[in-house]
């Protein structure tokens, strides 16, 4: 499994630095080599999480974070089919590599945990509904950045791989309608298929993912209702984000490595 963490850590620096071009010396990113470099690094990348657990699900701390930062990097792969959105593996293709890095060479080793087909179908609507919440919440930082250089008449040259401002605004918003829709299969199926809250150590993720779920319902029936945009909707996509950072890392940290407890 080795050769492939490797392979898949320096095809993800490859990728980003490839696109990263305009910023570094202000030639054309050749998107194309790029995405193709990117798709090899994510197959490395499922590979090993496939091999070093023999195709069962690690949901362990540090396992964990690899597995969504795969997930988050293929969606990207996938959304950019239809909206350019490639600038964004500048900064997520380097955090999949460092985060497989960390789970292979620095985290302490773990088992994977014996799941049924329910858990397993809640665990990938989780998975699914966090990586594209995830990306429309980066959109909303580079749309924040996007609006502050237009005012300063400032454009960096690695914002002209994204779609202009409107339509980066449409896709967040489009991405975040797909993640909320998963994101209630995932309250609802953890309702249907999770038996013990208190026993399995779920109460504040319960709590913290309907929060977040509200944050991210109120910011769709205000952009439906009253056409919200532009630093409203930036900061509520942040705070829901944020929300279900903690909901599911925030627990999983101080269960697993405070507490000393599986969750």
């Amino acid at each position: 499994m080795l050769p492939l963490t490797f392979a898949a850590i320096a095809l993800y620096l490859a990728a980003a630095a490839l696109l990263a071009r305009p910023v570094l010396d202000g030639r054309e990113a050749p998107r194309g080599t790029a995405l193709g470099v990117a798709t090899l690094a994510v197959l490395a990348h499922a590979s090993e999480i496939a091999l070093a657990h023999r195709g069962a699900l690690d949901l362990h701390f540090f396992a964990a974070l690899s597995l969504i930062a795969c997930v988050i990097a293929a969606l990207t792969l996938i959304v950019n089919l239809w909206r350019p959105v490639a600038a964004l593996g500048v900064i997520l293709f380097p955090l999949a590599a460092a985060l497989l890095a960390v789970d292979v060479f620095l985290a302490p080793p773990t088992a994977p945990l014996q799941l049924d087909w329910q858990i397993k179908l809640h665990v990938t609507l989780a998975l699914l509904s966090y990586g594209l919440l995830s990306i429309a919440a980066l959109l909303a930082l580079l749309l924040a950045f996007q609006e502050r250089s237009l005012r300063h008449h400032r454009m960096p040259a690695f914002l002209g791989a994204l779609p202009p401002l409107t339509l980066t605004e449409t896709l967040m918003f489009r991405l975040i309608s797909a993640g909320f829709v998963l994101l209630s299969l995932t309250l609802l199926s953890g309702a249907l298929f999770v038996t013990n809250l208190f026993d399995q150590h779920l109460v504040h993720k319960t709590v913290l993912s309907i929060l977040a779920w509200l944050v991210f319902g109120v910011l769709l029936l205000g952009r439906w209702r009253w056409g919200w945009r532009g630093r409203q909707a930036v900061w509520l996509t942040l705070a829901g984000m944020a929300v279900l950072i903690l909901a599911f890392f925030g627990t999983k940290f101080v269960l697993e490595l405070l507490l000393r407890r599986s969750g």
